[in-house]
């Protein structure tokens, strides 16, 4: 039996190439421009005079007696005791006097012993101390004032700045297609 012979058919596929570049973006965007003016603050400081109060007059008192209605109201203050030690120092004179036959209380030793005795003095002074100036010192706290003012700001903002760059795309054939026929050999002997 003989065979048939077959025609061959050899295809060879087509293929395209696709090559791309991708396309860039480049975007900047430059700072903003600040521009920030303040002004000082205005301050205003006043500080009041302290007060110095100094009161001598206990000091003027025990030099010179002080004002005439201080140093007469101790002289009148004083009087009363001093009329009431003299008044006792009569009565035990009187008594002394009473008992002349005891030792000593004759009238002649009370008599010597009255000239010794001399009325107390009268102090029309104040005590002498060194305490008797008085300084007192008002301190008075500073006024202080502080007007404050809002700082001017001015921003200018800046665009973006966008590039764009395309890419490519590159379309080829890379291979072509493409059909063969063989036919068989055909054996022509006969």
């Amino acid at each position: 039996m003989t065979s048939m012979p077959i025609v061959q058919i050899r295809q060879t596929p087509g293929r395209i190439g696709i090559e791309t570049t991708p396309g860039s973006f480049s975007i900047r965007q430059p700072k903003a421009d600040l521009q920030i003016t303040t002004q000082k603050a205005d301050l205003e400081i006043q500080q009041p005079k302290p007060e110095l109060t100094i009161d001598q007059s206990r000091a003027l008192a025990a030099y010179d007696g002080g004002s005439h209605l201080e140093m007469t109201k101790r002289l009148y203050s004083n009087v009363q005791q001093l009329f009431l030690q003299g008044l006792s120092q009569r009565m035990k004179d009187g008594e002394r006097m009473r008992e002349f036959y005891k030792p000593g209380n004759s009238l002649g030793e009370i008599m010597k012993s009255r000239s010794q005795n001399t009325p107390g003095f009268i102090e029309y002074r104040g005590a002498a101390s060194s305490d008797n100036v008085d300084i007192q010192v008002e301190r008075r706290d500073p006024i202080i004032e502080v007007t404050t003012h809002k700082p001017d700001i001015q921003v200018q903002i800046n665009r973006p700045e966008i590039e764009y760059t395309r890419g490519n795309v590159n379309i080829y054939m890379q291979q072509y297609p493409s059909v063969q026929f063989i036919p068989p050999e055909i054996d022509t002997t006969m």
